[in-house]
């Protein structure tokens, strides 16, 4: 583990490429995430996966995949789940706590089932943002509630149930992107609430929370940190470690969305900088892939600690 570096990154199809088998050997990468691009088939997916496995020559090696249900659904080809939306279960929970209990752990496990036939032991759930009226539908049905108690105990559950089925998640989008009235994929999102009410609503939803690895906002908190996003703040990250406490791996959202307006480059190096242990490239493009390898560092005593503590839920 220690030749690794300190990043994750998408790949451009089915299969690798000669040139990609040659950028993970090289650079060796933290961990690799999957999006239907990826994938065909379960057969043809964990082909990939156990090649994928064989280069780092680790069973247990980072595989990621973003299936929270609903609108993003990675696993559309195998089986359909456009309804099952957060915003369902947050309103089945109200509703009914024993039928949410018996449908949610159903919806969790038949995933958790789905990734390990594919060989990805890494989710990215749960949402833990609030939603939020007048804000971009980027969020909207992703969210459980717009009650953050709602929010952290369904996601408190949606931890449990996966850890569970060995399967490690990613809580995001740290400290709380459901204030922002822009996607941003495109555009970057300005927050202008007041501190005290981000501290007691959006941030709280991440608070005490046991997944080993959070995921950040690519969003400007402007009465906190006016010039940079979450993700490029030291001041938001230092907020995240000592007022929501998390303690884990913190991995950036994807620096190749439109939010972050530097280069691929100047996106990787800044958010080392601002304290992210993980940077994440999504689009597969390889030039973009080279830049984010050559400025990211080798793992840190950090991670490979809390790396052995993943992998003890994954066995």
């Amino acid at each position: 583990m220690n030749n690794r570096r300190s990043f994750i990154i998408g790949i451009s199809s089915t299969t690798l490429s000669k040139k990609e088998k040659f950028f993970i050997k090289k650079y060796r990468p933290w961990g690799i995430i999957l999006f239907t691009r990826n994938i065909e088939n379960i057969t043809q997916t964990k082909k990939l996966t156990d090649e994928i496995r064989k280069i780092f020559k680790d069973k247990r090696y980072p595989i990621l995949i973003d299936q929270e249900g609903g609108r993003v659904n990675r696993l559309r080809k195998l089986f359909n789940s456009d309804k099952l939306t957060s915003e369902f279960f947050g309103k089945l929970y109200m509703k009914d706590k024993k039928k949410f209990n018996s449908f949610y752990s159903i919806f969790t496990n038949k995933n958790a089932l789905m990734l390990k036939m594919l060989g990805v032991n890494i989710n990215t759930v749960p949402v833990l943002d609030l939603r939020v009226k007048g804000a971009s539908k980027v969020i909207n049905d992703r969210s459980f509630s717009s009650d953050v108690k709602l929010v952290s105990k369904i996601g408190n559950i949606c931890i449990e149930n996966y850890h569970k089925d060995k399967i490690a998640t990613v809580i995001k989008h740290i400290p709380g992107h459901g204030r922002a009235k822009v996607d941003s994929h495109k555009l970057t999102p300005t927050v202008n609430t007041k501190y005290k009410q981000l501290i007691t609503k959006d941030f709280a939803a991440f608070k005490n929370k046991k997944s080993l690895l959070a995921m950040t906002a690519h969003i400007i908190y402007e009465n906190i940190d006016p010039n940079n996003t979450a993700t490029h703040s030291k001041k938001i990250i230092n907020l995240i470690r000592k007022n929501i406490k998390f303690k884990n791996i913190i991995m950036t959202d994807d620096i190749s969305m439109k939010s972050l307006k530097h280069t691929i480059k100047e996106n990787t190096k800044k958010s080392f900088k601002a304290g992210c242990n993980l940077v994440l490239h999504c689009n597969g493009k390889y030039n973009e892939m080279l830049n984010v390898a050559k400025n990211s560092p080798k793992l840190s005593n950090f991670i490979i600690k809390k790396t052995s503590q993943l992998y003890k839920i994954l066995s």
